[in-house]
């Protein structure tokens, strides 16, 4: 899965309540474009280059998926929808918002409709003095030089007063960190992995995924899954034991909780569906002496999809072992774990059905899942 790219947006409003345009558009810049790092302090200048009220100014660090032209659409339609009328050949003018893309990571991005770094913004003091407050040593990728150093050289002589409001994090209201350990479970193509990934780089968690891909049986066991399936589900199971012991018992002071895409009981879930009553009861006993020794996850999200949508999914990632996989295989696993998680006592279980969701491409259905993990 990709990687967010790191951008830091200016923002200023002129006309109207302006606190509340600067927050309206930051709320919705976390709706459609993503996660919010940081937030400056807000500051009063002067309007530049034209005579005006007073401007309100900020600066954000967002971490978003989108690229940057993408990006500057949503910041486009967002302008639009707070009420900015663009004018053609009008200069500078007042208006109810602004937003400007500053940096890209270490970008340099010039096109007919966007220029990163933003041109001038080292000459004006309304973009350097909160672009310091939270990016003080990020340096200018054609300057070469730090937005510290940039804001002591600037000759704008602006005056600038801080305002002792500050705006609100709407990012700040997913409180992932009262969950020491969290685990994202769910069927084969469920999205599990791609949801634990987004949480851990949105949230600053410790991730642990799977390392399925490892497995020399699995692609054998499609192949053949009466002869592989014990060998295959020992394996795996030895693995999951080891990583989550591993993993679990290593402390990191720079991270806020722990992400898993998988919780070890799945080795009982799915080893119930492959193996035979004689082989299944051998692991089960295996299973409980190397589970009661584990630690288990304060919060355990099972993201369910409907049939359907789970071959599309698999088909959609293109891994050839796994584009035979039988509608019937599918369901017996979510009755596996729906079973299992009606009789758990252990842990707190939420259930989410996402088959109508895509919580990868669409930024709203991200935040709905959010939001259903959050609540009570």
């Amino acid at each position: 899965m990709i990687k967010p790219k790191t951008y830091h947006i200016a923002l200023g409003s002129n006309k109207g309540d302006k606190f509340k345009n600067l927050q309206d558009a930051i709320e919705a810049i976390h709706e459609r474009i993503g996660n919010i790092k940081l937030i400056s302090k807000v500051y009063k200048s002067p309007a530049f280059g034209f005579e005006s009220d007073d401007f309100l100014n900020c600066c954000l660090v967002l971490q978003s998926y989108l690229e940057p032209q993408k990006v500057l659409d949503h910041l486009l339609t967002i302008e639009t929808a707070l009420g900015r009328e663009r004018k053609e050949g009008a200069g500078y003018e007042a208006r109810t918002i602004d937003l400007d893309i500053v940096f890209v990571e270490g970008e340099i991005i010039n096109t007919k409709t966007l220029q990163v770094p933003h041109p001038e913004m080292e000459n004006r003091k309304f973009v350097l003095q909160p672009l310091h407050d939270i990016a003080a040593k990020v340096k200018h990728p054609k300057l070469n030089k730090e937005v510290a150093v940039l804001l002591n050289e600037c000759e704008d002589k602006s005056v600038l007063e801080p305002i002792m409001i500050w705006l609100k994090n709407p990012s700040r209201k997913y409180d992932f960190s009262k969950f020491n350990y969290m685990a994202i479970e769910g069927n084969i193509g469920a999205g599990k992995t791609s949801l634990a990934t987004k949480i851990s780089q949105d949230f600053n968690a410790k991730l642990i995924l799977e390392r399925f891909a490892d497995n020399p049986f699995l692609p054998k066991f499609y192949e053949d899954a009466n002869r592989y399936a014990f060998t295959l589900e020992m394996s795996f199971l030895a693995d999951r034991y080891q990583q989550i012991s591993d993993d679990l018992s290593q402390l990191d002071l720079f991270k806020d909780f722990i992400v898993s895409d998988y919780d070890v009981f799945k080795s009982l879930i799915f080893s119930k569906i492959t193996l035979n009553e004689d082989e299944f009861n051998l692991y089960r006993k295996l299973f409980y002496l190397m589970y009661k020794d584990l630690r288990k996850p304060e919060l355990y999200v099972y993201l369910y999809q409907n049939t359907i949508q789970l071959q599309e999914n698999i088909k959609k990632r293109g891994r050839d072992y796994e584009q035979n996989i039988a509608d019937e295989y599918l369901e017996k696993i979510n009755a596996g774990y729906l079973e299992f998680l009606k009789t758990q006592k252990d842990f707190n279980v939420k259930i989410i059905d996402v088959s109508d969701r895509d919580f990868v491409e669409n930024r709203p259905d991200y935040l709905w899942v959010l939001e259903k993990i959050i609540g009570s």
